[in-house]
């Protein structure tokens, strides 16, 4: 289960994406953020060594943002063969995760990040989370004419799967963008719904389908409350998600979690 290419208009996406959210050492990992933040964001070696690992057992591709302690893991990691696809979120900004500026975040040199990442095998931009759910429906387009301009692919990145879904349709112009990145898993953790039966699941799937657009699944573990068994058992019933992110913190985690994943 995702470990195969998708193939659309004339690009190549891996299903399986390695996430940077554990290499950034972001908030909504609580306490394990401290820990994140000394063995990967601060050590790009191990980081690199993760990510060795993780294309070891078969992964592809990377999302990627503009920073330089991710970059150099990265960089390390290509150096030494392990070259993936890059899946890049332009506009990623330092605003905190748990308390987001929204204004703040919209003045991030996003345009920079477009050239940084247009050096890179990267055959996918997607606007990040902080500027898409600003709903400043007018930067957003920009930024996506943008992406398009460069020839790659492009999609946004929503935290609120259930609001920012209803108001795409009458705020841009949907044929801008492809690829539609939003958390997902099981327990509907950090997603803006609050219980996730059958029925509530089903009338959510129905209002992503309209959308029409290419879906990558992030926060699949729920930031480690799910076990990986438990995560990827619900994805295995999920047939609209084209491509899944997952992050991992250890060397030892890429290697069980991946393993894990392609008996699914």
């Amino acid at each position: 289960m995702f470990f195969e290419d998708l193939n659309y208009k004339g690009k190549t996406i891996p299903q399986t994406i390695l996430g940077y959210g554990p290499f950034m050492a972001e908030l909504y990992y609580g306490h394990r953020s401290r820990l994140y933040l000394d063995d990967l964001y601060n050590n790009p070696q191990y980081a690199c060594e993760v990510i060795m690992e993780s294309y070891d057992q078969g992964v592809r591709a990377i999302n990627l943002v503009n920073d330089d302690n991710l970059l150099k893991a990265y960089d390390l990691a290509a150096d030494a063969g392990c070259v993936m696809k890059v899946i890049a979120t332009i506009g990623k900004s330092d605003v905190d995760y748990l308390n987001p500026n929204y204004e703040v975040a919209k003045e991030v040199d996003w345009d920079e990040d477009i050239e940084l990442f247009s050096t890179y095998d990267c055959p996918l931009m997607l606007v990040d989370e902080f500027i898409t759910d600003a709903y400043d429906w007018r930067l957003t387009t920009k930024m996506l004419n943008r992406i398009n301009d460069t020839g790659a692919l492009s999609g946004l990145v929503t935290a609120f799967p259930s609001r920012t879904t209803d108001l795409l349709g009458d705020n841009i112009d949907l044929d801008l963008f492809d690829f539609y990145m939003m958390p997902l898993n099981s327990l509907s953790y950090m997603m803006d719904i609050n219980a996730f039966n059958a029925s509530q699941r089903q009338e959510f799937v129905d209002r992503v389908l309209k959308l029409n657009k290419k879906i990558i699944a992030t926060r699949t573990l729920a930031a480690g409350v799910l076990k990986p068994r438990e995560a990827f058992t619900f994805f295995k019933s999920v047939d609209y998600v084209d491509a899944i992110s997952i992050g991992v913190a250890k060397i030892e985690e890429a290697r069980e979690d991946f393993e894990l994943l392609k008996q699914f």
